[in-house]
């Protein structure tokens, strides 16, 4: 599958043939993933870094997010012309990237939502995706 930013760009490539084959983004609603989406919650994939190709790389400007409520400082990548929030990482997923599924035409069905706590109080769980209070991984919502 691939998409490019608002502006084209930035073009990004996955390279995984089981990507629809099961549940595997992930619905995150911390605050920051919802400043960057402009959203309710952050659609995103993580995925091993081996399967993804960024072109026009050049055009990415990255802002270094030390203020996360997981304590783990997040890289966070964008077009520098239109704006568009690429990919995110973090020293937390070695070898692995955070895609904002946002610039594809089709997202995966969600695996998982995070930080379910800062959930929208109108929004509702998504059906079959394991809730977690905070980060993915962690306690989950009971």
């Amino acid at each position: 599958m691939e998409s490019t930013c608002l502006c084209k760009a930035v073009a990004v490539k996955i390279d995984d043939d089981e990507l629809f084959t099961r549940p595997r983004g992930h619905l995150c609603h911390c605050l920051n993933c919802r400043k960057t989406s402009g959203s309710a919650f952050g659609s995103n994939l993580l995925i091993e870094e081996s399967k993804v190709t960024i072109t026009g790389q050049e055009h990415l400007k990255n802002y270094e997010d030390k203020d996360t409520n997981s304590g783990n400082t997040v890289t966070r990548s964008f077009c520098g012309t239109c704006g568009n929030p690429i990919t995110s990482k973090t020293a937390a997923y070695p070898g692995m990237v955070v895609l904002k599924m946002g610039i594809f035409p089709q997202i995966p069905r969600p695996e998982a939502e995070s930080f379910t706590v800062h959930r929208q109080e109108w929004g509702q769980p998504y059906k079959g995706a394991e809730q977690y209070k905070i980060k993915r991984g962690g306690e989950k919502l009971q």
